[in-house]
């Protein structure tokens, strides 16, 4: 054997690869236990095309071995696998191939994914192949339970959830129209299309949906909403369900929320060093009330959540009350609201502060009456932390006073406001720079050919001093407030904005497009 040839690695029974069936858990997990077991890893960046040299291996064999052929090298065929000790798997191909086989451990989802674009039927197309071999829906509901549970819409289901976890949605859309059943993804904020199926699948989805979250498949008048408890590749995936009648149908949306995600910290959202440094001291105060306020979808929560997260929680008793809870954080009481039992905010409130807390989180104020006690545990010793729905900073005081809070608690209780938007980061793989330090989209794979990859906050920060309690004691008006602010050194979104495009990490349109400054 020449010496700068490796070796081939033959798996055994006793080689023992930590798989959810057969891959790995997380593309990390992949490899590092290829690593600790001495196989080569496959990064999903090297399977683009297999070699000619596996033209006669059938597509439909590869994608039930779960296997992707995708270079020759020292005449070898390197092969990436989701379950690298498949050992059935690498003779077929040999001998399929003529080939000696090298074995590669890969993250799965980067497999099914690099099958689907080498050609062939999309996974989609042979689901609703299977689907027509077992007949149309019935209007039925017994025949809808029983539709619902057969393989192909188990199977159309299952790939919807794992597509949009492989491409890190928060939300699938999933809405019947006359011409087809339309499927899209919310990715960083934006939604992308997913390949449409035959609106004749609707009610056996949305049948095959509601099952799950233990909903009432016959009930298709009125609004329902549910939650599952999913597995997708060895991740446990908590999936909240909404559906709505239409005209067409029952229109689905599923938000995908992540209990084990890392909490980010607070550079890594956004905030500059002096905003970080201002948000330490606000959250170190012993009491008091600090809002972060945006739109739905602008990332309040997690702002919340990298706050708590610099909080002493040995040392501060932390209490949240949160519809629905989206982190687990260690050593914090966290409350789930459940109105349809009278758990509503304002009742897990008049509980919390009864406990003894420091602190109190509260998911959203929605109603006069969760404000006013909200304001009168900040009045009585207690920092809490708080989300509102309003277009800027400035807007929060102006929206408390609107419900009914009177102006002089506001004034004593209110330190602080942070307004923020959500805009896409440019992809570092591709992104085009220019002389003047700023930057374009350009599109690769690794950004599905968008130009962007994660998203970032833009901030405006409003401290509560005198001259603003003065004009809040005035009732004075939103745009009133945020002259005042500006005046006292607050940069507003769009400033915070475009600062960031100056510095290459995201583009105009980005900022022109969630601060509606143009």
């Amino acid at each position: 054997m020449d010496a700068a040839t490796p070796p081939v690695h033959r798996i055994g029974p006793r080689d023992a690869v930590p798989t959810d069936r057969a891959g790995f858990a997380t593309r990390e997990e992949t490899r590092r236990g290829a690593a600790a077991l001495g196989l080569p890893y496959a990064p999903p960046e090297r399977l683009t095309a297999p070699p000619p040299e596996a033209a006669a291996v059938s597509a439909t064999f590869l994608r039930t071995a779960r296997a992707f052929p995708f270079a020759v090298e020292h005449g070898r065929l390197l092969v990436a696998l989701a379950d690298p000790q498949d050992a059935a798997t690498v003779e077929a191909l040999e001998v399929a191939t003529g080939l000696p086989v090298q074995p590669h451990a890969a993250f799965p989802a980067d497999i099914e994914a690099a099958l689907e674009r080498c050609g062939g039927p999309s996974a989609l197309e042979r689901i609703v192949a299977d689907f027509e071999s077992g007949g149309a829906p019935e209007e039925d509901v017994d025949q809808l339970k029983s539709l619902a549970s057969e393989a192909p819409v188990v199977r159309l289901v299952n790939h919807l959830i794992s597509e949009a976890v492989r491409q890190g949605a928060s939300d699938i859309h999933i809405e019947p129209f006359p011409e087809a059943l339309r499927v899209r993804l919310r990715v960083d904020g934006v939604l992308r299309e997913m390949e449409p199926a035959p609106v004749r699948l609707a009610r056996a989805v949305v049948s095959r949906v509601k099952i799950l979250a233990n909903l009432n498949i016959a009930e298709r008048r009125l609004p329902q909403d549910g939650r599952i408890g999913h597995r997708t590749n060895g991740r446990p995936i908590d999936l909240r369900i909404s559906t709505l009648p239409t005209v067409h149908g029952e229109s689905v949306v599923i938000r995908l929320l992540d209990p084990a995600a890392g909490l980010r910290p607070l550079f890594d959202l956004g905030f500059g060093p002096d905003e970080e440094a201002v948000v330490r001291r606000l959250i170190g105060a012993p009491h008091g009330m600090v809002l972060v306020t945006g739109p739905t979808g602008s990332g309040k929560t997690t702002t919340l959540y990298a706050a708590l997260n610099l909080i002493d929680a040995a040392t501060r008793k932390i209490l949240t009350v949160e519809d629905p809870v989206e982190y687990h954080l260690a050593r914090v009481n966290q409350v789930q609201v459940k109105p349809a039992i009278g758990l509503d905010f304002a009742a897990v409130l008049r509980a919390l502060v009864r406990q003894d807390p420091d602190v109190i989180m509260i998911g959203e104020m929605r109603d006069h009456e969760t404000a006013e006690i909200a304001v009168h545990a900040a009045l009585t010793g207690h920092l809490v932390l708080t989300t509102l729905h309003t277009n800027s900073a400035a807007g929060a005081i102006t929206r408390l006073l609107d419900m009914g809070v009177e102006p002089f608690l506001l004034t004593s209780t209110v330190r602080a406001v942070i307004g923020q938007r959500l805009v896409r980061v440019l992809c570092r793989h591709c992104k085009d720079t220019q002389p003047d330090g700023t930057a374009r989209p350009v599109g690769c794979e690794r950004c599905g050919s968008t130009g962007y990859a994660g998203r970032m906050g833009l901030y405006e920060l409003l401290i509560m001093d005198e001259p603003l309690r003065a004009l809040t004691m005035q009732s004075a008006g939103a745009d009133v407030l945020e002259a005042q602010a500006c005046a006292a050194g607050m940069v507003t979104l769009h400033a915070d904005g475009l600062a960031k495009v100056a510095r290459g990490l995201t583009t105009l349109e980005e900022v022109r497009r969630v601060t509606d400054v143009w």
